[in-house]
C-alpha cells in the first residue's frame, strides 16, 4: 500500500496539504498527525522566522542609536543634539566651561538614547507580536478596533499625562535646562535635581524639593546657561561726590575680582553702569560683571562686600533712613 493511502483507498494527504504531510506520515504512520504538520510547522517556522528578525532588527537598531550617543561625546554631534552644540561653541572657553558643556552633552545623549532604545523595541515587538497572530489564523480585526478604541479613551483620560511627556520629549531635544541648572518655573526656583520624561524636580535656597509636571511648565527661565550677569546696587547718600563714589566703587570692584577664585569666574571687566535710581533715602549706583553661569551669587556678594568697606574708608555717606511716621494726635 503506498505511504500516503489509507485501508480501503482513502487518501491521507491530498495535493492541498503541504510537503510536511508526506514525510510526517512516512515516519509516524499516524494519518491526521501527518494532515495537521503543515499547518503546525509552517506556523511555527513562520513564527521563528519574525522572532529572529524582529530580535535582529531590533538589536540592529539599539546598535546604531548606541553609536549615534556615544558620539556625541567623542565631539560627533548628530543633527538631532546640532543645537546644543552650537550654543556650546558660543559659549565659554575655559577648560572647566568646556568639560561641563562635554559631560551635560553626554547625559543628554545617553537620556534620548534612552528613550530612542525603548521606543524602537515597543514598535518593533508589537509589530512582530501582531504577524505572529496573524499566522496563527487569529483575526486582528476585533485587536485593532479595540486597541484603538482603548487608545481614544486613555488619551481622553490621561490628557495630562501625554501632554507631561510629550513636554518632557521636546525639552530634552531643545535642551531647554540640564541637571544642575539654576532656573525659575515661576512658582518653583531652585537648582534641577532630576529630570523625567513626567516629571522635574527643583530644589529651591530653602532646601524644599519641588516636583514639578513637564506639561505644567508654561515658562523656563535658565540662570546657569552660556553666561550669568553679576549685579550689584549699591546705595549713597544725598551728600556724596557721584563722581568720587564711581571712581571708589570701579577700583574696589577691580581689585575685589582681580585675583582667584574670583578672577577664573569672570568673563568680562567690571562695569560702574553709575546712578540707577534716586529716591528720597538716597542714590542707587549700579556695578556689573559677565560671569560663568552659576556663579553670579559669589561674585555679586564679593563686590558689595568690596565696594562697601570702600566707601566707609573713603567716608562716602550712606543713605539717610526712612523718618519715622508720626501718630496722627487724637
Amino acid at each position: 500500500m503506498p505511504p500516503n493511502e489509507l485501508v480501503g483507498g482513502a487518501t491521507v494527504c491530498t495535493a492541498q496539504d503541504s510537503s510536511w504531510c508526506q514525510l510526517i506520515y512516512q515516519f509516524t504512520g499516524v494519518g491526521w498527525l501527518a494532515r495537521s504538520a503543515g499547518v503546525v510547522l509552517d506556523g511555527a517556522l513562520k513564527t521563528l522566522l519574525i522572532l529572529v528578525l524582529a530580535v535582529v532588527i531590533r538589536a540592529l537598531c539599539h546598535r546604531a542609536i548606541a553609536r549615534v550617543s556615544q558620539g556625541v561625546g567623542e565631539g560627533r554631534a548628530p543633527a538631532l543634539l546640532r543645537p546644543l552644540r552650537e550654543r556650546a561653541a558660543r559659549g565659554p572657553r575655559g577648560s572647566s566651561g568646556v568639560a561641563t558643556l562635554i559631560e551635560r552633552r553626554r547625559q543628554r545623549a545617553a537620556t534620548i538614547g534612552s528613550l530612542l532604545r525603548s521606543i524602537a523595541s515597543f514598535v518593533i515587538f508589537g509589530t512582530a507580536s501582531v504577524l505572529v497572530l496573524g499566522e496563527f489564523g487569529v483575526n486582528l480585526a476585533p485587536i485593532i478596533a479595540s486597541a484603538g478604541v482603548i487608545g481614544v479613551a486613555v488619551g481622553f483620560g490621561a490628557q495630562n499625562l501625554v501632554r507631561d511627556f510629550l513636554s518632557g520629549i521636546f525639552m530634552m531635544l531643545e535642551d531647554q535646562y540640564g541637571v544642575g541648572d539654576v532656573v525659575d518655573f515661576g512658582e518653583a526656583t531652585g537648582t534641577v535635581e532630576s529630570i523625567g520624561l513626567r516629571v522635574t524636580t527643583v530644589r529651591d535656597v530653602e532646601g524644599t524639593l519641588w516636583y514639578v509636571r513637564n506639561g505644567a511648565i508654561s515658562r523656563v527661565g535658565n540662570f546657569s546657561q552660556h553666561f550669568s550677569i553679576a549685579l550689584v546696587d549699591v546705595p549713597l547718600g544725598h551728600g556724596a561726590d557721584i563722581g568720587m563714589a564711581t571712581e571708589v566703587a570701579e577700583a574696589a570692584a577691580r581689585d575685589a575680582v582681580a585675583e582667584p577664585p574670583l578672577a577664573d569666574d569672570l568673563l568680562g571687566e567690571v562695569s560702574v553702569l553709575g546712578v540707577q535710581s534716586v529716591t528720597a533715602e538716597g542714590v542707587t549706583l549700579r556695578i556689573t560683571v559677565r560671569t560663568r553661569p552659576g556663579q553670579q551669587a559669589a561674585v555679586r556678594r564679593a563686590l558689595f562686600e568690596a565696594v562697601a568697606t570702600a566707601f566707609t574708608g573713603a567716608g562716602i555717606p550712606p543713605p539717610s533712613p526712612s523718618p519715622a511716621p508720626v501718630a496722627a494726635a487724637s
